[in-house]
């Protein structure tokens, strides 16, 4: 009977982060959405949801160590309680991304809107994906969708480097244009930062399922 009550108590710790997880995706598609449109409004939904965000974090961190505490879980129940652990603070994190995406949206208010020669839109679709997907692979502890995400980590670099080259170009070419170009570097950069968590999530699930540590070794064997 005990073993029954942590196996449920598992499923609460699951749910709980996948409720988080969906806070942590809302934030940070719609602090994208409010720097694309330039609605105000969005910025302050995301503060909202930073503010439920933080709260579930500590929720899932007490959770997961009082199950560490009291039930002394073994193998790969213990190495589900500490990835759930450092999943959550990634996902804490990302949504600290869009906290700042939001932020650089507001502090365009008075600045006029310009086009710059970079595609913000499609390298948020592609973070978003990694999010989902890192998501998706928890929820079904599936190691081989995580390793895809892993593969997708590679793009999203490159992607931000392209940005930050040709933003720095238009500044010495269009110096008038530096307030824009520089937000827009900021964004990418919190974009990148996005997949890096989701990476990291990928990673935990690898870990999880499998109980092998693939930190550092996916890229190294990518190189090879």
């Amino acid at each position: 009977m005990p073993r029954i009550n942590f196996q449920q108590q598992l499923v609460a710790l699951k749910d709980k982060l996948l409720a988080m997880a969906a806070l942590s995706q809302q934030a940070l598609s719609l602090a994208l959405e409010a720097y694309l449109t330039g609605d105000l409004a969005l910025c302050d939904h995301v503060k909202t949801l930073e503010a439920a965000i933080n709260a579930a974090e500590r929720d899932v961190d007490e959770m997961a160590y009082d199950l560490l505490a009291k039930e002394q879980p073994m193998a790969i129940d213990l190495r589900f309680i500490l990835s759930v652990i450092k999943i959550n603070g990634d996902l804490e994190r990302i949504g600290d991304q869009a906290t700042n995406i939001a932020q650089r949206t507001k502090s365009l208010k008075e600045v006029p809107q310009i086009e710059l020669p970079i595609d913000i839109p499609d390298m948020g679709e592609k973070v978003g994906v990694m999010i989902r997907s890192a998501i998706q692979s928890l929820l079904e502890a599936d190691a081989r969708m995580a390793e895809e995400v892993l593969a997708m980590d590679d793009e999203i670099d490159e992607m931000n480097r392209l940005v930050q080259a040709d933003l720095v170009e238009m500044m010495q070419r269009q110096p008038e244009t530096s307030t824009q170009a520089l937000n827009a570097i900021i964004v990418s950069r919190n974009l990148e930062r996005s997949a890096d968590h989701a990476t990291n999530i990928a990673e935990d699930v690898i870990f999880w399922v499998r109980g092998s540590d693939v930190r550092h070794k996916f890229s190294l064997t990518q190189a090879d």
